[in-house]
């Protein structure tokens, strides 16, 4: 049996940061309600999460913080640019999500915004909890061990 192809994605905003700051113990994809105007502003990538967090508002599960910058082109009917903005789940996952926030102590992340092979607006959502000071040292140490390794057996051959 083939293995399964890679989906195609157009990454837009990538949060690099968290999984340093972060240990991700789960990862689950969300739809994200949007206006047209940030849409079209995320088509062209200049989009921000690295402060953004997902929180629950009511009954839903909002992403706020993320930095969507303004559509130059669309004047008068833009958007605000740090608004919060729905996040499209099942009642089930916002459940499960709302529950580890609030009784285990996680943090939900978002990592990544991208386009979908169907052109939909895409957020990855992760479920972390946050990291001590020696944790994120080790983290660190491994990171460069793995690089100093690699170039180690490329250097011989």
């Amino acid at each position: 049996m083939a293995p399964k192809p890679e989906p195609s994605r157009r990454i837009v905003a990538d949060n690099r940061a968290a999984r340093y700051h972060y240990e991700i113990s789960d990862t689950l994809e969300a739809g994200i309600a949007l206006t047209g105007t940030e849409v079209k502003s995320l088509r062209t990538g200049k989009a921000t999460i690295g402060e953004a967090y997902a929180g629950p508002s009511g009954d839903d599960l909002m992403l706020f913080n993320a930095y969507i910058p303004e559509y130059l082109e669309a004047n008068r009917f833009n958007h605000d640019t740090k608004r919060p903005r729905r996040l499209l789940l099942h009642r089930r996952q916002i459940d499960k999500l709302i529950g580890a926030t609030q009784r285990e102590g996680y943090t939900v992340v978002p990592l990544k915004i991208y386009f979908n092979d169907r052109g939909r607006a895409k957020v990855e959502l992760g479920l972390g909890r946050g990291k001590k000071l020696h944790d994120k040292r080790e983290t660190s140490k491994q990171r460069d061990w793995d690089r100093d390794r690699a170039r180690i057996l490329r250097d011989r051959g």
